[in-house]
């Protein structure tokens, strides 16, 4: 027992320990880490065509060191080595660690912006071999008794190392042409397409695929605000490589299902469709900023930021004004998209700089600007004349990218003339390309401009419904109802597409029919054109207060819809559906808070709108009290007052009915009432 006491050590020395620096290498170790390394480094390689020639320098170095610290090792070195040399080695060693964090750091970059820094990366190159010749001819070479032959070639290699020469022209010139063309594109001037060709060719990038990759490449360092001193540059060069894939190379989309069964949900090869809650309300985008507003709403920062830039104090989802318009970001929401997002393999942008900072960057680029303009301007005049739908499918996939992101793309697109282009696409036959022009067309109706031109476009809302009805995949007919939503955010066109019967029941279709992410673009869609008082009618003919209702227990925004009806002419309607109050009060006690407070809302509107017959069925639900006062008590600010009104109404009822029970023969109702309730 005192044997096992002895042996484990004391709390504290074992909490102290964890601060301690870890022990040096013994001489031994440092010899074979130099030798390893060294040996490591004698291999490198560069994967751009450009910094070959500092590589080549590295590698032939390490080679000579590699065979002088073999030296070492053979000739029984491994045991203490003098103290000067020890030292001397171990900085050495660190002059060859910061070789290979180079060598790792180049092979990682995008190659444009490798070539950007050459010169600082030659630089640096440069003061790390004069370190090292230093080192070398500072090593104790009489004490360690190496051979002749050894001494002779760590002579060459300190040397070689103070004879580094410049970087060799070629790599100047390609540089020099890299930064031209992007002056020219900011003077509006169209590369020409073998010059394009050669220098992208220089640099390697040759293919679509090597294309792509820069590209994404040059995004994520953006991001990362990796250089601050040629970020400008890179952003420039973002938007010419997006231009030379359209033009240089015929970029293949991503497969795409062409399975036509209409219960395909997720297509090979496509992303998945992030879930509903973590797409902006305003945007339809996946939120990378989600915050909160005061009505409990959550929007992303910059869409919303928008909203407010406008001159508008309302939530854009419930309508009601904001008593505050403080944003409150929603970590919780964030981290359970960043893990959506890892978990299915989609980008998100680096937490350092934001999605709207990137936008402003790019706005404020005018090279970067310009290149978009001159590929918005190719890929429709491309698509104007393309007759085969694999080579329709390639264009409108790259507008659909191109459209993606950036309210400036979207008007570049726009302002070419692409819509009218894009509408009969939405009838084809193949579900790869009615998929990405019916995606394309829902990113582009982001941009009010847009909205106009998809409008006023003919047929578009036709073909729009067409692929609600008989899309070929269930996406497709998510995104067409998502357009609808988008377009129905501006009041004008919100009654034209609330007059538009083909469209009001492709909608309800969806809402009966659809997977999850459909019905709740469709309800979405739904409760806008229900914030429209002449469209009620039309809804409530179509049949919205029936779905709805059907949906109310899965979907939470089914209960506003039910609630804008009421407020807006559908209340009998509502009433008139044999269940419905009970199913209001139900979710009520069960829904999520926004369900809540738009299911007692919904109450409130029917029992004013229609009097004794609406508050008779409420008060005939088993615990409608008791579900009041608890949303008196727990619920969102919104909650407790609609939560408030409704018991009001019930009490009034409740003594109402006490009243006529006195003055007649019968008995007086007998309610249960809370005491919260009975207050006045």
């Amino acid at each position: 027992m005192a044997s096992n006491l002895t042996a484990a050590p004391s709390s504290s020395s074992a909490s102290s320990s964890v601060f301690l620096p870890p022990p040096s290498p013994s001489d031994g170790e440092l010899l074979r880490s130099l030798h390893r390394l060294a040996r490591d480094l004698s291999v490198v390689e560069t994967h751009p065509p450009f910094l070959r020639a500092a590589f080549a320098s590295i590698s032939r170095r390490s080679k000579l060191l590699a065979a002088a610290f073999d030296d070492l090792l053979l000739c029984g070195a491994a045991g203490e080595l003098p103290r000067s040399a020890s030292l001397c080695l171990r900085e050495v060693l660190l002059v060859l660690q910061r070789f290979k964090a180079i060598v790792a750091d180049c092979s990682a970059r995008s190659r444009m912006r490798l070539l950007l820094q050459s010169d600082e990366m030659e630089a640096e190159l440069r003061e790390l071999h004069h370190d090292l010749a230093t080192l070398l001819d500072l090593l104790p070479v009489v004490e360690l008794g190496l051979a002749d032959d050894v001494l002779d070639v760590l002579a060459l290699a300190s040397r070689q190392c103070r004879r580094c020469s410049p970087a060799p022209e070629s790599e100047q010139a390609l540089k020099a042409s890299v930064l031209s063309l992007i002056q020219e594109i900011e003077r509006e001037i169209v590369p020409e397409r073998e010059r394009l060709e050669e220098i992208l060719e220089e640099v390697g990038i040759n293919d679509p695929a090597s294309c792509s990759e820069e590209i994404e490449s040059l995004e994520q360092e953006i991001g990362d605000r990796a250089s601050e001193k040629w970020t400008a540059s890179m952003i420039a060069l973002v938007g010419l490589l997006r231009y030379a894939k359209c033009v240089l190379f015929s970029a293949t989309p991503r497969p795409s299902d062409s399975n036509s069964k209409a219960d395909v949900e997720v297509e090979d090869g496509e992303p998945p469709a992030p879930p509903s809650d973590f797409r902006c309300p305003i945007s339809l985008d996946l939120m990378r900023d989600p915050v909160v507003v005061a009505s409990g709403q959550t929007y992303d920062r910059e869409s919303i930021d928008r909203w407010f830039s406008s001159g508008k104090s309302t939530c854009p989802k419930t309508g009601q004004v904001l008593a505050n318009l403080e944003l409150v970001p929603n970590k919780a929401l964030k981290n359970l998209i960043s893990k959506w997002c890892r978990e299915n393999g989609v980008a998100m942008e680096a937490c350092e700089a934001s999605k709207s900072e990137q936008a402003q960057a790019v706005a404020a680029n005018k090279a970067a600007l310009e290149a978009a303009r001159m590929t918005a301007s190719f890929l429709v005049k491309k698509l104007s004349v393309s007759f085969s739908p694999d080579a329709a499918n390639r264009v409108v996939h790259e507008i659909r990218l191109l459209s993606k992101s950036g309210a400036e793309n979207r008007a570049f697109v726009g302002e070419a003339g692409v819509v009218p282009l894009l509408v009969p696409l939405l009838y084809s036959e193949d579900a790869g390309l009615q998929l990405n022009a019916v995606t394309a067309l829902l990113n582009l109706s982001i941009l009010e401009a847009n909205k106009k031109r998809i409008m006023h476009a003919d047929g578009a809302l036709e073909a729009v419904a067409h692929i609600m009805s008989s899309g070929a995949t269930w996406r497709a007919k998510e995104n067409a109802a998502a357009a609808v939503l988008s377009l129905a955010s501006v009041h004008s066109y919100r009654r034209r597409l609330g007059r538009n019967q083909s469209v009001v029941e492709k909608l309800v279709h969806l809402v009966r029919t659809g997977p999850t992410n459909t019905k709740k673009d469709a309800l979405a869609a739904l409760l806008t054109l229900a914030g429209e008082r002449e469209n009620v009618g039309k809804l409530v003919d179509a049949g919205v207060a029936e779905v709805a209702l059907s949906a109310i227990s899965k979907e939470e925004t089914a209960a506003a819809v039910l609630a804008a009806l009421a407020k807006r002419g559908g209340a009998e309607a509502i009433v008139n559906i044999d269940g419905a109050v009970a199913r209001l009060v139900a979710e009520m006690r069960r829904g999520t808070d926004w369900a809540r407070e738009n299911a007692t809302a919904a109450l409130v509107l029917l029992c004013r709108r229609l009097g004794s017959p609406a508050v008779t069925q409420v008060m005939a639900v088993p615990g409608v009290e008791w579900a009041i006062w608890e949303l008196m008590s727990i619920g969102t600010e919104r909650a407790r007052r609609k939560a408030a009104s409704l018991g009001r109404i019930c009490r009034r009822w409740a003594a109402a009915s006490a009243a006529d029970g006195e003055r007649g023969a019968g008995c007086p109702v007998a309610t249960v009432v809370p005491p919260a309730m009975m207050a006045s």
